[in-house]
């Protein structure tokens, strides 16, 4: 199989993101007005933001207690990841491994040449070799895609309105002649409110899609569809059997993990990822257009 650049990602990437600009467009306007000290928060916020965008692979690995691995020490997976981005046609990544039982991988960084992929001993433990190749693959699509880079941006944006809903009256200046809160910061309020909404929606449709186009450029560089199929049927029947509370403690990732971790219905609907069966089902649709070949 040949990598075919995904249009439809590109078009759903450019569209989430020309909304999300217009939105925060909006947003500011609105701050604008009821927040006296609005420059100093700006400033913050994007001296914030260039931290996280600089740093992303590094908060990310910390956050899973990842640490990235020389190949003495995992010598099979450093080939794998090697051979594999040479198929993929991109620099290799950093090669990095969480101590979990969680049975998992992911991708971060902020380009392709400052990318990262982890894996977990769980997920090792679980797949066979070509399994475990479909899931790195399936990580290198998300970096040759750009997956990471578009994510962490859109995903601070949304981050911004969330902390002004939650924290917005610490910095909230002006009283009225009464000494009470003026009004028109608890609109600003309500309007972050709105904002992180519809930014948080319009971030969930484009992750669902981007891991649909993952899973089709990881079995374009392997060119086994069947085996990345395998793998996610087997990462998501073993997260049923591990501790909820080392689920629940490595939620915070899910936007950038290949099966999501669901805690209760609401962690369903409101997913990073599509149903795994819709997965699975697309991949083995590209397996039996490989057979009929």
């Amino acid at each position: 199989m040949q990598w075919q650049t995904d249009w439809g990602l590109r078009g759903r990437m450019a569209l989430t993101m020309f909304l999300l600009f217009g939105l925060y467009i909006v947003f500011i306007g609105l701050l604008s007005l009821y927040f006296t000290n609005f420059a100093a928060i700006v400033l913050v916020m994007a001296l914030f933001m260039g931290a996280q965008f600089f740093f992303s692979d590094k908060l990310a690995l910390y956050s899973m207690g990842a640490r990235e691995v020389d190949p003495d020490e995992y010598p099979e997976l450093h080939r794998m990841v090697d051979r594999l981005s040479q198929q993929a046609d991109l620099p290799k990544p950093k090669v990095a491994v969480a101590d979990s039982r969680t049975p998992n991988a992911f991708a971060t960084g902020r380009s392709q040449k400052n990318a990262a992929v982890c894996v977990t001993t769980g997920l090792m433990r679980m797949l066979d070799d070509e399994e475990l190749e479909g899931v790195v693959a399936h990580e290198l699509a998300h970096v040759k895609n750009r997956d990471v880079m578009v994510m962490t941006i859109a995903s601070f944006l949304s981050t911004i309105a969330f902390l002004i809903v939650r924290w917005g009256w610490l910095f909230a200046g002006g009283r009225d002649r009464g000494g009470q809160q003026q009004a028109p910061v608890f609109v600003a309020i309500l309007a972050s409110l709105v904002v992180w909404i519809v930014s948080f929606l319009l971030i969930r449709a484009l992750s669902r899609y981007r891991e649909f186009a993952a899973d089709r450029g990881g079995a374009s560089i392997t060119g086994k569809p069947s085996a990345l199929a395998t793998a996610l049927m087997k990462i998501d029947s073993g997260m049923e059997k591990v501790p909820e509370d080392d689920l629940r403690g490595q939620s915070e990732m899910n936007a950038f993990f290949i099966v999501p971790i669901r805690i209760g219905w609401i962690g369903r609907l409101f997913s990073t990822h599509p149903q795994t069966e819709k997965r699975i089902d697309r991949l083995r649709d590209m397996e039996r257009e490989l057979e009929g070949r």
